[in-house]
């Protein structure tokens, strides 16, 4: 997706994330950094105005710690000298407090209002000492030094010299070094916007390639994706595609041959319908309609209408076999349940054929095992399974269904078994393609049953296998209606039966 592109509501952009991500920090950053620039602008600034405070405080302690005390009215005075008072006041910008303090912390000379250091101090004499303090609303740095005086040696006894300066100076120097750092940062961070903009707008180009390649194919185009001009981010996803496509073309292909199968199967039953017709109408129109060659014909209309109804019932079975999302809702089964209401529904068919069709295995309520899946789609396997062995047992024959169930409650076994002239190993796989027929006989079925028993299986995971019914000795003939057969057996995943629930609505 191209950035200039609109994007749904609901629909996130990978463009405007990953620049969500990288300008978030970014933009989160630049405040802090400011907060940081500030900091370190006012350390910067302090430390030449505090050499100079400091100097101007040992200075004046040198000169007190120097000078004769000269006693009036009782009372110790220290006169500054004119140099260092007119030194003390040549500060233009700022003002220049300054105080001495006597032996007894009496007031010497200077300004009384100016705050004496906290008791905690701790007094070392000479020691420079700086702190931020405040005269009447006014903040001052200060910087003070504890005095001991000439000629008082082994006294312990300090005088206590402090200069004081408003924060003018300090205050511009800081503002000028904020400004010299901050502003430049107004104009390159639109620019580092602007540089990560055009940056991802690149980097995401093969993107915006991939997609016009996509789109611009057409739409039976289901080849593979090239894979060497996308990036490697990328790779796995067009992998993904590619893969999709191949199973997308598998089914697409498969579904025109089912289709191409499908109408050609039809084909011939449709055929025989309107052939017959027309024979029919032609004897009526030619005077020479006999009742028993009309009979003969509506029978052959029947018999084709009967086949392609059979084609298309079993067209429909197929697709409701292949619809995954039919198969998912699925219930708890009676196996024996299905399998006993299917062999009745074709007790009256194989009467006509002469077959012997039964069932072995619990029954209804003896069942002890279920099985998981659609009961729809678990009868019509079983109705193709008889119906198969049905069509190719001969009369006399003998056609079994059997359920049986793993004592251990792992497995339920479904069997359909025939004695009819059996499937050869060679075909056996063939046997479950969709139009397939065994060669050799002259079944008129549809070719679809064993293909909707595997489509089915597979929707219940469940395994279909199948061999001879019994095994032929060499030189053995077979009576009549006695082949090797074919016994088709399904393994279906079972559990024990919990408690009896209401019937669930099935479509």
């Amino acid at each position: 997706m191209s950035a200039a592109e609109p994007v749904e509501k609901g629909q996130r952009s990978l463009f405007g994330e990953i620049l969500d991500w990288m300008l978030a920090p970014l933009l989160l950053i630049w405040p802090i950094s400011v907060a940081l620039t500030w900091l370190v602008a006012q350390g910067i600034a302090s430390k030449p105005y505090d050499r100079e405070l400091g100097e101007m405080a040992r200075t004046l302690g040198l000169q007190v710690a120097a000078a004769e005390p000269n006693m009036r009215g009782g009372r110790s005075k220290y006169a500054l000298a004119p140099e260092a008072a007119a030194l003390l006041r040549a500060d233009e910008t700022d003002t220049i407090f300054y105080q001495v303090l006597g032996l007894r912390g009496e007031l010497l000379n200077g300004d009384a209002k100016l705050p004496v250091p906290p008791d905690e101090d701790l007094i070392v004499p000479w020691e420079l000492h700086f702190r931020d303090d405040e005269i009447g609303n006014e903040r001052v740095r200060v910087a003070y030094i504890w005095v001991a005086p000439e000629g008082m040696a082994g006294s312990t006894k300090t005088m206590l010299v402090q200069v004081a300066e408003t924060l003018g100076k300090r205050s511009r120097l800081t503002n000028e070094i904020i400004k010299g750092v901050i502003l430049p940062q107004f104009v390159i961070l639109p620019l580092a916007v602007l540089l990560v903009w055009l940056a991802l707008a690149r980097g995401i180009a093969p993107l915006n390639d991939l997609q016009r390649r996509i789109r611009s194919r057409d739409s039976s185009d289901l080849s593979p994706i090239d894979e060497r001009r996308i990036p490697d981010e990328v790779a796995p996803l067009v992998r993904a595609i590619n893969d999709l496509l191949a199973r997308l073309d598998q089914s697409i292909s498969s579904q025109k041959h089912f289709l191409a199968d499908a109408a050609h199967q039809l084909k011939t039953p449709l055929a025989g319908l309107r052939a017959q017709a027309e024979f029919a109408q032609r004897e009526i129109d030619e005077g020479r309609s006999e009742p028993a060659e009309l009979k003969r014909s509506l029978q052959q209309i029947a018999l084709s209408s009967q086949r392609a109804a059979h084609m298309v019932n079993q067209l429909l079975a197929m697709a409701r076999a292949e619809d995954k999302e039919h198969a998912a809702r699925r219930s708890e089964v009676n196996l024996a349940e299905l399998a006993i209401e299917t062999v009745r529904d074709f007790v009256p068919r194989a009467l006509d054929k002469r077959i012997d069709l039964g069932y072995e295995g619990p029954s209804e309520d003896q069942c002890s095992l279920r099985v998981l899946g659609h009961p729809i789609l678990i009868r019509e396997l079983i109705r193709n399974l008889v119906d198969n062995a049905l069509l190719y047992t001969p009369p006399a024959g003998t056609v079994t269904v059997r359920v049986v169930e793993d004592p251990f409650g792992q497995v339920s076994v479904l069997q359909v078994e025939d004695t009819g002239p059996g499937i050869p190993e060679s075909e056996r796989e063939k046997v479950f393609q969709p139009f397939y027929r065994a060669l050799g006989t002259n079944v008129d079925g549809s070719g679809l049953g064993l293909a909707i028993v595997r489509e089915i299986a597979g929707q219940h995971e469940a395994e279909v296998s199948l061999d001879d019914t019994r095994q032929r000795r060499p030189g053995q003939t077979d009576a009549a209606g006695q082949g090797p057969g074919a016994r088709f057996t399904v393994r279906f995943a079972a559990h024990p039966a919990g408690p009896a629930r209401a019937p669930q609505a099935q479509d």
